[in-house]
């Protein structure tokens, strides 16, 4: 009997060890839980914050402004295009496309 009993006290600390450890390890994992739940708030803030600063930085406007001022880009009129043509285009117009894409040997 008295075996028994101590094999009984053995088994009851080992199973207090083994809930005080799991305990532990159960605090351990739900800090670390609160802490990347936290992490992930802020991190979604933060791709908030940058999503609405690329869309503000993307505007045509400001896209327009610093062409002008950085650059130094006009918008394009009639008054200030030139026309450019092909000279070589001119000299053969009756020629006619060959099969090959108009390539010679």
């Amino acid at each position: 009997m008295m075996r028994l009993n101590l094999l009984l006290l053995l088994g009851v600390l080992l199973s207090a060890l083994y809930l005080v450890n799991v305990q532990y390890q159960s605090r351990r994992l739900y800090s670390e839980l609160d802490r990347a739940k936290s992490q992930a708030l802020k991190l979604a803030a933060e791709n908030e914050r940058l999503q609405v600063e690329k869309r503000a930085q993307a505007t045509s406007a400001r896209v327009e402004s610093l062409a002008r001022s950085k650059l130094q880009m006009r918008a394009a009129t009639p008054a200030v295009t030139s026309y450019v043509s092909y000279a070589g285009a001119t000299s053969m117009p009756d020629r006619p496309a060959s099969a090959d894409g108009g390539r010679q040997p």
